[in-house]
C-alpha cells in the first residue's frame, strides 16, 4: 500500500466527459450523473483500507447532498487482474451491501483517472453546477480508521456551499489514501 495525498484543487477546472459501465448494467455519461447544483465524482475501489474506513458516511453524505442538488458517482479505476478484491463482480457485491445509491462505474481502460488526474482511492473531485471543479478534499479525518467522534464533514460541508454559491472553500485539506493500482501494459 502506497499512501497518497490528492494536490490542491484548481478552481474552475471542467469535469472531463466520461462514459463507462456502471454496476447497475447501464453506461454512464458525465451528464446523466450531474445534479442541477453540481456533481461529486469519487474515484474508490473496493479493497482500499482508507475507502472501507469511509463507506458508511460516504452514504450518509452523498444521500444527504442530493437533498442539496448535488448528485454523486464513484468510479473504480483499479486493475483488478492485480487487484481481484476491485472486480466488476465485487463492487456489485460491495454496492449492495453498501447500500451505495449513487452509479458505481468501471474505469477498466483508466483513461477517465488519467483525465481527472485522480491518483489515489479516495480521491473526490466537487463541482458546481457548471461543472467548475471547486472542491478537492478529504471526506473528514478519517485516515485508514474511522474519524474520531464529532469530526468535522468537511466534504459535505463544502459541497453544500458550493451547492448554496457555486464556489468551494478556500482552505481545503488533502485526501488521502492508497494509490490508483495502474496496469502494466
Amino acid at each position: 500500500m502506497v499512501l497518497l495525498k490528492t494536490p490542491v484543487c484548481d478552481f474552475g477546472a471542467p469535469a472531463p466527459e466520461f462514459s463507462l459501465p456502471g454496476i447497475d448494467g447501464n453506461i454512464w455519461t458525465l451528464d446523466q450523473c450531474r445534479g442541477p447544483n453540481g456533481l461529486l465524482v469519487m474515484f474508490i475501489c473496493n479493497h482500499c483500507p482508507y475507502v472501507k474506513a469511509i463507506r458508511d458516511r460516504l452514504v450518509r453524505d452523498t444521500r444527504e447532498l442530493r437533498e442539496h442538488g448535488i448528485h454523486s458517482v464513484a468510479i473504480m479505476s483499479n486493475d483488478p487482474v492485480e487487484y481481484p478484491e476491485d472486480s466488476f463482480e465485487n463492487m456489485q457485491r460491495v454496492a449492495a451491501r453498501q447500500g451505495y445509491d449513487f452509479p458505481y462505474l468501471l474505469d477498466a481502460t483508466q483513461t477517465v483517472a488519467k483525465a481527472y488526474g485522480a491518483i489515489c482511492t479516495p480521491d473526490f473531485f466537487g463541482y458546481n453546477a457548471q461543472l467548475e471543479l471547486q472542491y478537492r478534499g478529504r471526506l473528514d479525518a478519517s485516515g485508514h480508521d474511522p474519524a474520531p467522534p464529532g469530526s468535522r464533514r468537511e466534504l459535505f460541508e463544502a459541497m453544500r456551499q458550493v451547492a448554496a454559491t457555486g464556489q468551494g472553500p478556500a482552505e481545503q485539506i488533502p485526501s488521502m489514501g492508497c494509490s490508483i493500482k495502474w496496469r502494466h501494459d
